[in-house]
């Protein structure tokens, strides 16, 4: 049970929470009643707005697009008046731009290439709009006499300053590659910037607007012209270099020396005069030879100009590489891309013509000089050669993309040369052998024949061009000749390029055949001495010569890779001609030796017998030795060594057993007048035979 005073309590507390909730719930209603008036008033608010907007957007709609419509119409009337503008102004271009378009591009281009492209657009609209109007016909001829003009002026613009690119730049192009020091690349400028910036802009106008190639046939004509008076500028550059006894150089790039102000020449490609100074190093050892017959042109004999010529031929060449590359890059920037290979090989033919029609005719020089059996005018081949296939990688790559026929030009001269070469090989090995025994061409004194002396410089002169001349032997397929084994390894794929040990190899063997030759015609000549002793000293004097000049180039090691007792067999043969001809002095000796004397008893007196005798020696010793000094004298053993060394051993012969003879009967009684006998001492002998092979003693 809840006590009374509580449950009081809880139902007042009651009460009072329940009279809180009702006027709560009063206060609630009065402000649903207020919201639902005030939506009430904003309904019909909205709905007065709502009925006002239908009503403005009523007015405002026909009067908006009203508007509209006159904006458009202006914006059409506008665009009418600039039609008209435009269309009335095509009608003005003859006559604005006549004046610009008689006047010329020069000095004018942009303005005048403006002018061009009006008038180019009124011939479209007259074309389009209007072909039968007369101002079609005006604005057609205007353009017509504007292009005539531009054409004018490209040819006007190249032709004046297209300039021949003078030797002394070409040779400082070409020494570019050989200079150790790394310089700055030798610039050609063909043409000036700004000239050159028109040329590009009118040839561009020409391609895109003109539609002209005639320009390209200008271009073309003017450049190789450049080209090839460029180069043969260059050729008469060498002639007058060698006429003034000057040497042909370039001082463009000056050295960094203050003291020597002129660069150095250019390197001579060839070196052909190289065997030459080695001979004159041999002539003052006393080992040249002297007049003897041949039938090969002396080699010594060889004119200046060949060598100008060569150089010249192939600096030209070099020349042509460098300002061919330079013409394409100048042709790049001004004929269009898919005409620039046909361009650049029209331009080039006739520079390259000159330089194949010159190779030919050195071609056809040294065909000749075969026949006439000169072999010094068919060694400049040898230079040109060897320029040329070094040359080749630069030619191909410059040529690519030219007409077949271009390309075959060079290989075609190489082939050319190397059957020209090898023929000059052969014919000379087959002269060496078959060069006649010519009595009177003789030398009278045994010396060197001029044969010998040929042939050594022919061979050292080789030495230079060893690649070469094993190269023409290889494509002439010479090894089978000379029973050389080919290895594929030897090969490459090309069939003419063959590896540097087999070209050695097969010139080796060359040589050893010329020399073979030339061992062969030597005895043959010797026979054509009378005195076996002279043919000796003849024989002796070439083996020697021929060793010595082996010896000192690097012919003896060339020799001795396809033979190597040559050197041996040499000295044998010089050892052997030596024996020969100490057997010459047997008739003067065997008067006085042991076995040929008398005997007697000393202190006996000599019968008329053995006085007689006694006398026959001496008299036939005497006569012998002054009869082989004055012959002798006369003969000639120009190496110094040599010449000793005969002379002292047959000294150390004669003086011996003469010395053995006037000791044995100089003092016996034989004679009433020992004087008439006994007409030299020993030392005397000595000094006669030391004054042999001495044509001045």
């Amino acid at each position: 049970m809840i006590p009374p005073q509580e449950a009081s309590a809880r139902r007042r507390e009651i009460e009072d929470k329940l009279k809180q909730e009702e006027e709560t719930l009063s206060f609630i209603r009065d402000s649903l009643e207020k919201s639902d008036q005030l939506t009430k008033n904003m309904v019909s608010i909205l709905s007065s707005f709502e009925s006002r907007l239908m009503k403005l957007e009523n007015s405002i709609i026909p009067v908006h697009k009203q508007t509209e419509n006159l904006q458009r119409l202006q914006e059409n009337v506008e665009k009418t008046l600039s039609c008209l503008d435009h269309v009335i102004s095509y009608y003005h271009v003859a006559s604005d731009t006549e004046k610009i378009i008689r006047e010329g591009p020069t000095g004018r281009l942009e303005e005048y290439l403006g002018s061009m492209a009006k008038i180019q657009k009124a011939v479209e609209y007259f074309q389009d709009n209007s072909p039968d109007s007369p101002e079609l016909n005006k604005v057609k001829l205007l353009f017509e006499r504007g292009k005539e003009s531009l054409e004018s002026e490209f040819r006007s613009l190249m032709t004046r300053h297209s300039k021949v690119v003078s030797p002394v730049l070409i040779l400082d192009l070409i020494s570019g590659d050989d200079e150790l020091e790394v310089q700055e690349d030798v610039a050609l400028e063909h043409l000036p910037e700004s000239v050159l910036q028109d040329v590009i802009r009118i040839s561009r106008w020409l391609v895109e607007y003109g539609r002209n190639q005639d320009f390209m046939n200008v271009y073309y004509q003017i450049r190789s012209s450049q080209l090839d008076r460029s180069i043969k500028g260059l050729k008469e550059h060498f002639r007058k270099s060698s006429s003034s006894s000057a040497v042909p150089y370039s001082p463009a790039i000056p050295n960094k020396r203050k003291d020597t102000p002129t660069k150095k020449p250019p390197k001579r490609p060839g070196t052909i005069r190289k065997a030459q100074n080695l001979l004159k190093q041999y002539s003052q050892h006393g080992l040249d030879g002297k007049k003897g017959g041949s039938n090969l042109i002396p080699l010594e004999g060889r004119d200046d100009m060949l060598d100008v010529e060569t150089d010249a031929y192939i600096h030209c060449v070099s020349a042509f590489v460098k300002l061919a590359q330079s013409e394409y890059q100048l042709l790049a920037d001004i004929i269009p891309e898919h005409h620039q290979k046909k361009t650049f090989d029209s331009l080039i033919q006739d520079a390259l013509d000159g330089l194949m029609l010159e190779g030919e005719n050195i071609v056809s020089a040294a065909r000749k000089a075969i026949i006439r059996h000169d072999f010094s005018t068919v060694l400049t081949v040898f230079p040109i050669l060897r320029h040329l296939k070094q040359t080749k990688p630069e030619f191909d790559q410059v040529l690519q993309g030219t007409a077949a026929s271009t390309k075959n030009k060079l290989p075609g001269l190489i082939t050319s040369m190397e059957t020209i070469g090898a023929k000059a090989l052969e014919d000379f090995a087959d002269n060496i052998k078959n060069d006649p025994d010519k009595e009177y061409n003789m030398p009278k004194d045994g010396t060197v024949h001029e044969l010998t002396s040929n042939a050594i410089l022919f061979l050292q002169q080789l030495l230079d061009f060893q690649e070469t001349a094993g190269a023409m032997l290889a494509s002439q397929v010479l090894g089978d000749t000379y029973n050389i084994p080919l290895d594929p390894r030897e090969t490459s794929s090309s069939a003419t390029s063959y590896s540097s040990e087999f070209s050695k190899r097969l010139l080796s063997t060359y040589i050893c055949k010329v020399l073979g030759n030339l061992q062969l015609n030597l005895l043959s000549k010797s026979k054509v001495y009378e005195d076996p002793a002279l043919s000796a000293i003849f024989l002796h004097n070439n083996y020697n010569y021929i060793l010595k000049s082996l010896e000192k180039s690097e012919l003896i090691q060339l020799v001795a890779v396809t033979q190597k007792t040559a050197e041996r067999s040499y000295r044998e043969h010089i050892e052997q001609q030596i024996q020969t001809y100490q057997r010459s002095w047997l008739k003067v000796t065997d008067y006085i030796t042991e076995k040929n004397l008398p005997v007697f008893q000393s202190g006996v007196k000599l019968r008329d017998k053995e006085r007689q005798m006694i006398k026959e020696r001496f008299k036939g010793f005497n006569d012998g030795l002054e009869e082989l000094c004055k012959i002798q004298k006369a003969w000639a053993i120009p190496d110094t060594e040599q010449r000793d060394k005969i002379r002292q051993a047959q000294k150390n012969i004669v003086k011996e057993t003469y010395g053995a003879f006037l000791h044995r009967f100089g003092n016996v009684s034989f004679t009433k007048n020992p004087d008439k006998y006994i007409k030299y001492q020993v030392e005397q002998v000595g000094d006669m035979i030391d004054r042999l092979f001495d044509t001045s003693a």
